[in-house]
């Protein structure tokens, strides 16, 4: 029988493994590696009562000097005067020093010199350097250095002055619950800034922990950790007793490998017990990989239930069972606040830890139907407003997409142009200079109530070609892109009810016909204008047609249902056939032109410092920030593959596609390039903001960082959505009711909410519609979220940056029509978003805005007989469905996880 140098058991020689620690019973020489050493307050202790501890158990120290290689007194490598020899074990010797230089007590472990002749020894100890000095967090023993002195290598390392958690249990038994729960969330803490760093210990054990002075935690010995890169399987390191079970088959270590051996350490804190006993290899192999613990709870009854769950947690079999991470398992534990206890000791919280904390986030079941209640009647209030605040509610849509196309390709025919296009495209647009010319000479009462007789304020393009058509700046034709006067080109323009209003067509350019200039017929464009040939008189022309003609006219005259509202008409021939028609008003005019605006100029003003100011951020700051190491770097990358894959599909559903491969091989560059320029534009602003944003108030981020990691079923993301989305709602339905007063009250100038004339077209370009709101969504949250944080570098608190923020987005939602009257709502928008974005976050902002783009696709009032029936029935059930997914998630889902929890 032999006693075991780890709790004095006796131990029968056949055995390997001490029946009461577990420790294996070995000679020093096969140790591979030693730990910090413990040590005592003020003056070490006698020399018998300190250890050295190793992975595979602890050792005695000698009693005395006798034999140390070094003596007090003496002054090693000129900085380090030894105090006295702290403990010896197989590995070497370690021993307490102050550096004269630093003026500070430090620890220096030395490498025995019979190993310093093995390779692989000098490479293990040099990697328990370069890891430890990887992780720098007040939890964590720290190391400094590495030299050699008289051929011995050795490292110098932080002097705790206390006692290994071992000693204490076995001093005191368990610790007190609140204590536990300290020194529970502090080991978490330390291994989470391992873990960050890539650091996986696969040693962590009692023994290996230090308690100080002053109680705090330091997670020490890092001689068998190794980057989470370069765990090679086959590998079979650590303590028995504490070794989870893929150690055993020799698989490589993750982090929840550590995360076992946590919970070993857990559940030995707070019920003084093992979880498993064994004396052999084999037992202990068994024990991990089949046995099931006893619960904390059936050996110790004082201690919390949230404790239990997370022990237990930490010791499944599968690793993919455990805790995803040391910070989400600190914010398991009762009062935890890992985030808190990371800016309390001066560190950035890492996006791991920031989507760790924050508890289960859920909101209640009460507050989920609330705002459930709230999105639904909001939405309600906003249908039941269209009809008085919307495009398609002053006017209704009465000819479907096909239906005009038709009719366009039919007017083209009777125009004389058979020939069957090779090409054709087709869109909508708003007719809004009409509009703005009548809003700013007669009451808003007056224009709107008969603004139904002349049409939905839309205008339908038919353009049609002999070639394939290939937009150059972009993806889409449109009225400009390719030339309209590319030979061959066909333009039509229509009302919404498929009267022409302009048509253009291009001659070739190759004339070798000796056709005489036919007398020009009026009477068919005429009627396919829908005018009435007697309310017009022939005048002298002074508008130039843009195609080569030799015969060109013009009429003057009014409508019927618009008298006094003078109108032009244009027309020109070339070789007999019409080549350009054009209804004008006076809207056309180019001095009428040059007085419209769609924006204000005080907020195209702040948008565009915005815009200077947040590139700026972005390319200086985020390459600061990448340079550091402190960006969320993973998480920007998955934002960026996200706005690509999105940008792509939009380009996918809503280009202009060809047969033409050279240019489909075009468009797809093209579009590739500016998704990739936008996206990375979008991730430097992200990472140059996110970090200070983590640092400073990290708990706004808690949502955003859990749908990074595909968290995307978590309660927190359902909440946040949820909260998003009533704001969203809340902000259209604001929009809405401003646009809405001047159907009742006589105003100037304000035109009603516009259409979404994509939507409209439906099919694919519906579709295209829902893929490009998130990437619209983003780049206006980022800024946004990028000009927050800018004032709070300004005023360094952040409500007075909230009310800088809200006077910002006043200013941007102002709009040029009637300033006066959208006041109110551009300071209900700012008050909205910057509430928004102090108190719930990126998550619920992006949603926000998401809700208002989606609001702004329904095309309402929404109408079951309207052509545009199916796309508006989606455009309501999307935002609908969303909502309902985010309850679910958010609220019902959660209380049933604490219902279940109780």
């Amino acid at each position: 029988m032999a006693a075991c140098p780890q709790c004095r058991t006796e131990v029968p020689e056949s055995s390997r493994f001490c029946p009461g620690c577990g420790a294996m019973q070995s000679s020093v020489s096969q140790m591979p590696t030693q730990m910090a050493p413990a040590s005592g307050s003020g003056s070490p202790p006698p020399l018998a009562s300190r250890t050295v501890t190793t992975p595979i158990g602890r050792l005695d120290s000698s009693p005395s000097f006798a034999g140390a290689a070094f003596q007090p007194g003496q002054v090693l490598a000129g900085r380090y005067r030894i105090i006295g020899l702290l403990g010896r074990g197989g590995m070497g010797d370690v021993y307490r020093a102050d550096d004269l230089e630093l003026q500070q007590a430090v620890a220096l472990k030395f490498l025995g010199r019979m190993f310093a002749e093995r390779p692989d020894m000098l490479d293990r100890f040099r990697a328990e350097v370069r890891n430890a000095r990887g992780v720098s967090h007040p939890n964590v023993c720290r190391v400094y250095d590495i030299g050699e002195v008289d051929g011995q290598t050795f490292l110098s390392m932080e002097y705790v002055d206390g006692e290994d958690l071992g000693s204490l249990l076995k001093r005191i038994g368990r610790l007190p619950r609140a204590k536990a729960d300290e020194v529970a969330r502090q080991l978490c803490a330390g291994l989470a800034a391992a873990h960050d760093r890539g650091v996986i210990h696969r040693d962590l054990k009692p023994s290996n922990v230090m308690i100080d002075g002053e109680g705090r935690v330091r997670i020490a010995d890092f001689g068998l950790a190794v980057r989470g890169d370069a765990a090679n399987a086959g590998e079979v390191v650590g303590t028995p007793a504490y070794m989870a079970p893929e150690q055993f088959e020799g698989k490589p270590a993750t982090p929840q490998t550590d995360l076992y051996s946590l919970g070993l350490i857990l559940y030995e804190v707070h019920t003084g017990r093992r979880a498993f006993n064994a004396t052999t290899w084999e037992d202990w192999k068994s024990q991990h990989s089949q046995i099931e613990p006893r619960s904390p709870e059936e050996i110790e009854r004082d201690i919390d239930e949230p404790v239990v769950r997370v022990i237990m947690r930490c010791l499944e079999k599968d690793p993919a069972k455990r805790p995803r991470s040391a910070m989400q398992l600190a914010a398991s534990l009762p009062g935890g606040d890992p985030i808190a206890a990371a800016l309390a000791a001066g560190e950035m919280p890492s996006p791991q830890m920031v989507a760790a904390s924050g508890g289960e986030g859920a909101t209640s079941w009460r507050n989920g139907l609330l705002m459930v209640g709230a999105f639904v009647a909001l939405l309600a209030v906003y249908l039941a407003i269209a009809p008085a605040a919307t495009d398609l509610g002053l006017a209704p849509f009465q000819r479907g997409h096909d239906a005009l196309r038709t009719q366009a390709k039919d007017a083209i025919k009777q125009l004389g142009y058979t020939e069957a296009p090779r090409d054709e495209a087709t869109w909508f647009e708003r007719d809004y200079l009409p509009m703005v010319w009548r809003a700013r000479r007669e009451p808003s009462t007056t224009w709107r109530r008969d603004y139904g007789s002349q049409g939905t304020p839309l205008q339908f393009w038919y353009r049609s070609s002999q070639a394939a058509m290939n937009p150059i700046a972009g993806s889409r034709v449109n009225a400009v892109d390719p030339s309209r006067i590319d030979a061959g080109m066909i333009s039509v323009r229509t009302d919404a009810e498929g009267r022409l209003r302009n048509f253009l067509a291009v001659p070739p350019r190759e004339d070798t016909s000796d056709v005489a200039p036919a007398a020009p017929h009026t009477a068919e464009m005429f009627a396919l204008a829908a005018l009435d040939t007697s309310r017009f008189r022939e005048v002298s022309s002074r508008w130039r047609p843009l195609v080569p003609f030799d015969i060109r006219r013009e009429w003057e005259g009014d409508l019927a249902t618009r008298p006094g509202v003078p109108l032009r008409v244009t027309a020109a021939w070339w070789r007999g056939k019409p080549v350009s028609f054009a209804v004008r008003g006076p809207w056309d005019e180019a001095a009428e032109q040059r007085t419209v605006r769609n924006k204000n100029p005080i907020s195209a003003l702040v948008q565009g410092l915005m815009v200077a100011a947040l590139i700026t951020l972005g390319m200086v700051s985020g390459g600061a920030r990448l340079r550091d190491g402190k960006s969320d770097v993973r998480g920007g990358m998955s934002l960026v593959r996200v706005l690509l894959i999105l940008s792509l599909l939009e380009w996918l559903f809503a280009a202009h596609h060809t047969l033409d491969i050279v240019s489909e091989f075009d468009s797809v560059f093209r579009a590739f390039a500016f998704a990739l320029a936008g996206s990375f534009t979008r991730f430097f602003i992200y990472v140059a903001i996110e970090p200070e944003i983590r640092r400073r108030t990290p708990e706004l981020l808690i949502g955003w960082a859990r749908l990074l990691q595909g968290r995307w079923r978590d309660a927190r993301v359902g909440r946040d959505v949820l909260v998003g989305s009533v704001a969203g709602a809340a902000s259209v339905t604001g929009l809405a009711l401003v646009n809405a007063i001047p159907t009742w009250l006589p105003f100037s100038g304000q035109t009603p909410v516009n259409s979404n004339t994509d939507v409209l077209v439906g099919g694919r370009m519906l579709f295209a519609q829902f893929t490009a709101i998130p990437v619209a969504a983003l780049g206006v949250t980022f800024a946004l979220f990028g000009v927050w944080f800018l004032f709070w570098l300004l005023f360094r608190r952040r409500w007075p940056a909230a009310i800088a923020l809200a006077v910002t987005m006043t200013l941007l939602a102002l709009g040029a029509e009637n300033p006066v009257l959208e006041l109110p709502g551009a300071i209900f928008d700012g008050v909205l978003v910057a509430y928004v974005i102090s108190r719930h976050g990126l998550l619920a902002l992006v949603t926000l805005w998401a809700m208002r783009l989606l609001f702004l696709g329904i095309p309402a009032p929404f109408q079951p007989i309207s052509p545009y029936a199916f796309s508006a029935f989606i455009a309501v059930i999307v935002p609908l469905a969303l909502v309902v997914f985010a309850f679910r998630t958010g609220a019902s889902r959660g209380a049933s996880e604490r219902a279940s929890d109780g």
